[in-house]
């Protein structure tokens, strides 16, 4: 069987951009036929996933019917697994599931599955307002035992500065934005972070982050090349 790797990005254009490099960077490969065969569908024009979740059912049902027929895209193109790299999006992508016939990779949930792994208890969530406020990291890791933790609101608005006035306006974020946030975590106690935004991902991909973190979309990247029976180069993820 040929694996075929489906990629539904755009959301944004630079984290898709960079979750390919992390998924040719998590492949053991030494020629290019050993890499994972991909097509990249790369959906500048979605609407807002956080507006959508915060607004109305008319605009939450836009993103939805727009994410459903760019998986439908990549089925009929004959991918074999679909990877969504933005944390946001996973809000409607149980729905999309149940209509295509391909599986589609769940970043949030192998996340919590790979914290509970580790014996990790408290993490905190860097994450959209819509993520947040959604409870998409919350319910995921209450399922494995483990107690999400969110930033508190002066901190949150910090992270999606990080997000949209910089990293998804081409900047390359602010590490005095993040230390702030850093500072946060650490005084409620988590005993780890999780990078639950894929432009936070762009952002540690362009400096240096402690250990203290694990990144959703690096999660995503790995079991996106087991997904398609690749070996895997163990880079980041224990």
């Amino acid at each position: 069987m040929e694996y075929r790797l489906g990629v539904l990005g755009g959301m944004g254009p630079q984290a898709t951009n960079t979750f390919y490099q992390f998924v040719i960077d998590r492949t053991e490969a030494s020629c290019d036929q050993e890499h994972v065969n991909a097509l990249i569908l790369s959906d500048s024009q979605m609407p807002d996933r956080t507006e959508a979740i915060l607004g109305s059912e008319g605009e939450r049902e836009a993103v939805f019917q727009r994410l459903l027929a760019d998986a439908r895209l990549l089925e009929g193109a004959g991918c074999t697994v679909i990877a969504v790299p933005c944390n946001t999006s996973h809000f409607f992508l149980d729905r999309v599931q149940e209509q295509v016939g391909v599986p589609i990779l769940h970043m949030i949930r192998e996340t919590a599955r790979l914290l509970a792994s580790q014996g990790l208890k408290r993490p905190g969530i860097l994450a959209t307002d819509g993520t947040i406020q959604s409870g998409l990291y919350q319910k995921e890791f209450e399922a494995v035992g483990i107690q999400a933790t969110v930033p508190t609101p002066p901190a949150q608005k910090l992270v999606m500065s990080l997000i949209y006035d910089d990293v998804k306006s081409g900047r390359d974020g602010d590490p005095q934005k993040f230390a702030a946030i850093h500072r946060d975590l650490e005084e409620q106690g988590c005993d780890c972070g999780v990078l639950a935004c894929t432009e936070l991902s762009v952002f540690a991909d362009r400096h240096h982050l402690p250990p203290f973190y694990t990144d959703a979309m690096a999660v995503l990247a790995e079991r996106s090349v087991q997904a398609c029976r690749k070996p895997l180069r163990h880079i980041f993820i224990k």
